[in-house]
């Protein structure tokens, strides 16, 4: 007899973020995962367990749990509990469009953790509502507004948290983050994943596998979402013309930085510059 885990999508077909109250009747869930989509729960009360990857976490409000595309979690409260907070759905269009790197960085670090405890809930609890209201308004998103929120938010999390993670995940974290600081510093691009690597005192090889690991993405891929992402800054707030955008992003020719660029953005970056 085979079996395979089932696969919720708790998703608006249009929307790029979706931010709902926990449902309260939710008690104990199958175990199960989400493919198109990035999740983080936020609990404000509640007693009981989360399972995510075949470890339990212990629900101790205020806690915040962050799972990745196809990761396996399931819900475990207790009876007696009333669970409070609510849920936030991120698919993957929402980060890789954006052009704040500041915003990608700290979504990258949240979710390098599972679980993280805090110490502070009234802020956090504020961020929420008002991101919730904000679907309300505009269910399909305001990306200025709803990204601005989404920064605070994320940012005020790791102000606050208490990971629970162990110590030898700590350090492939600290690794995994050094990674994306040296990438969001400002210094110039380099396209070569062993270049950064060289600078952290490690391989490429095992950079990979702490990036696979921490984000479910080869260094490589992280890379390239910074490279586009500052491509894309430079092509709205600079006039540079394209064939210094591509030497300042260390490409030898504007031809290939076109091509690089179209394949991941599906369109050239006088086009996307054009766009209104």
């Amino acid at each position: 007899m085979s079996y395979e885990l089932p696969v919720k999508d708790k998703s608006d077909g249009a929307s790029r973020i979706k931010v709902t109250p926990f449902r309260k009747e939710v008690r104990k869930t199958v175990p199960h995962k989400h493919n198109n989509y990035f999740e983080i729960v936020y609990l404000s009360a509640g007693n009981g367990y989360h399972l995510i990857d075949h470890r339990k976490y212990e629900i101790k409000a205020p806690v915040i749990f962050f799972i990745r595309r196809e990761q396996v979690h399931g819900f475990e409260l207790d009876n007696d509990s009333d669970p409070a907070g609510f849920v936030l759905i991120v698919k993957k269009p929402f980060i890789d469009q954006s052009v704040d790197g500041e915003l990608k960085t700290l979504f990258a670090k949240a979710s390098n953790h599972s679980c993280l405890y805090l110490n502070e809930r009234e802020t956090i609890q504020q961020l929420f509502v008002l991101l919730a209201k904000e679907h309300e308004i505009i269910p399909t998103g305001n990306p200025p507004v709803t990204e601005g929120l989404l920064k605070a938010l994320l940012a005020k999390v790791l102000e606050v948290a208490m990971p629970a993670n162990k110590p030898d995940q700590a350090l492939k974290a600290g690794l995994y983050q050094a990674y994306l600081e040296l990438l969001s510093t400002g210094r110039p691009i380099k396209k070569q994943v062993a270049h950064y690597a060289a600078l952290l005192n490690t391989t490429p090889q095992n950079l990979n596998a702490v990036c696979r690991k921490a984000a479910n993405q080869a260094a490589a891929e992280i890379l390239a979402g910074f490279i586009i992402g500052e491509a894309k800054r430079l092509l709205i707030y600079t006039s540079n013309t394209i064939s210094e955008i591509a030497f300042a992003l260390d490409f030898n020719d504007a031809s290939h930085f076109i091509k690089y660029f179209k394949r991941s953005a599906g369109l050239t970056p006088k086009s996307f510059r054009l766009i209104p």
